[in-house]
Order: structure tokens, then sequence, then C-alpha cells
């Protein structure tokens, strides 16, 4: 009996140790899981989780940013999460991006070596050399602003939807507040991450207009700019949300007219490259070859 009881004991006090380790632990998770009530689900990030070689590399390359951060000019901690925060990629250290530069720099130089070894001469290789070191050193940076841009084009063709749906709710009694949190179960891709992550701010403690102005700060574009300045002069001068609202959509929809129409007018002259390097060759091939041979029989005759 004695025995009995004093392993029952043993168990209970490990039980109690483990419990008390792992209560940092659980609260972290019951902060996630807060968190998650906003917008974001723990299925996307526990498949967003990269592997293990990609992981690998992520490591390497913050080892690498850490260290050639301080030592190269040029190298802005703050500019490169401005990039970041701009295409959207939070989970990205400004160090980690740092280094995946300077892996591109040096890994690219590196396999063009190696292909051009048996290949090309000596000189093409000392020439074409550092003009691989400057793509891999920007290859990174200019990835990193084309998906900042197609992330900001697609907010713009979004942005009229949500100002519709905001004046339908806005109009229909529910406060503001409301109808972002409503826009934000509607609405998928970058501005509702967008809107989840604002709401976020708001639940822990931040005033709506400094998170208004926290994602003008991370999507900096004209139609952002009237939406996020337009609702914080309402609310500051007491002007009706539903009043600004529906102005702003009127605007909205004027700047998208006018974005097709400079698309559609910059068409003709895209269009003209592929016709001059593509179908104007196949055209005079076809053209011209039956004369261009016809002369050379007949110079061949006489």
């Amino acid at each position: 009996m004695t025995l009995i009881l004093g392993l029952a004991l043993v168990v209970g006090c490990a039980v109690l140790v483990a419990r008390a380790l792992a209560l940092p632990r659980v609260r972290a998770l019951h902060r996630v899981d807060q968190i998650a009530a906003y917008g974001f689900h723990p299925q996307e990030r526990a498949a967003a989780q990269p592997r293990a070689l990609h992981g690998a590399l992520e490591r390497i390359a913050r080892l690498l940013g850490t260290f050639f951060a301080g030592r190269l000019k040029g190298l802005s901690e703050p500019e490169m999460r401005r990039e970041l925060m701009q295409a959207g990629m939070y989970r990205m250290s400004p160090l980690t991006l740092i280094g995946y530069r300077v892996l591109s720099a040096l890994g690219l130089p590196v396999v063009f070596l190696w292909l051009a070894a048996a290949r090309a001469s000596g000189g093409a290789v000392v020439l074409l050399l550092p003009v691989m070191l400057a793509i891999g050193w920007l290859g990174p940076l200019t990835l990193v602003r084309r998906r900042a841009r197609f992330r900001l084009e697609r907010i713009e063709d979004e942005l009229p939807k949500l100002v519709d749906l905001l004046v339908v709710t806005v109009e229909s009694g529910m406060g503001f507040s409301g109808s972002l949190q409503l826009a934000a179960q509607r609405f998928r891709g970058p501005l509702g991450d967008e809107l989840r992550l604002a709401l976020q701010e708001q639940a822990m403690g931040l005033p709506t207009d400094q998170a208004l102005a926290n994602i003008l700060t991370r999507c900096e574009s004209d139609g952002m700019r009237s939406f996020v300045r337009s609702i914080r002069q309402g609310e500051a001068l007491g002007v009706s949300i539903g009043h600004i609202m529906r102005s702003l959509a009127d605007e909205m929809r004027q700047r998208r007219k006018a974005r097709a129409e400079e698309r559609a007018q910059k068409a003709p002259v895209k269009i003209l490259f592929p016709l001059v390097a593509l179908i104007f060759p196949a055209i005079f091939v076809v053209v011209l070859a039956p004369a261009l041979l016809s002369i050379l029989n007949t110079m061949g005759a006489t």
C-alpha cells in the first residue's frame, strides 16, 4: 500500500512538473487560437510551413544576411522590410532577403562558370561574369518588387467591391468596425489579408485610425490612399461614413475605368514587338521566297 501510494505521488509530481514546463507553450497556442478567430486559420499556416530543405536554405540566408547587413553599403533593413511588406511576405525577415541576395549573387556566377568552362572562351566568361553577378544580386529584389506590383494591382481591382460592400452594410445600420469585419470574412486574397491584419491590430488595442494608416503603409497605392484618407478625414470631421463611401465608390469606378483605358492604349505598342519579331519574318519568307528562287533560277540558267 505504501509502495502504491509512493508511485502515485511520484507520477502526480511528474505530471505537475510537465504541466508547469508546458504552460508557456499552452498559453502561446491559446493566443494563436485567438488570433485565428479573426481570419487566419491554423490549417493554412501548417500547410505553409517550409520543407526541411527550404528551412535549411532560409537559415543559411539569414546567417549570411546577418553577417553582410552591416558590412555592405546600400543595404537598409527598414527599406528591405518595406519591400517585403508591400509584397505581402510577412514571414520573411529583411535579413533573410539580404541573405538570399548574397546567395544568388555568389551562386549564379559559380553556376555560370561551371556551365561555360568547356563551351565559352575566356574573354566571354570575363565579360559575362559581372553581368551574372549583377543579375544574381538584383534578382531576388526584382522578384519581390514584381510580386508587390501584382499584389497592389489586385488590391486596386478589389477596392471598388470593398467600398460597395461597406456602403451597403453601413447604410443598413451596421457600424464601420462591424462592416470591416464582415468584409474581412467575405474577401480572399491580398485585400482580405490586409483587412484581417487590421482587425487583429484593433483587437490588440490599436485605434482604427492607426490601423488604417498601417494598411496604407503596407499598400501604398492611389486607391488605397484615397480610401484610408477619406475614412480618416470623415471620422475627424464627423461626416457620415455612408456618404463618404458612396462618393468614394464613384471615384474608384472612374479610376478603374481610366486605368483600363490606359492599358488599352498601351496594347498596340506592346503588340508591335512580337509582331515585328515573330510575324514579319514569316511573312517575308512566304512573300519573298518565291521571287528570290525565281531570280536564282534565272541567274543559274544564264
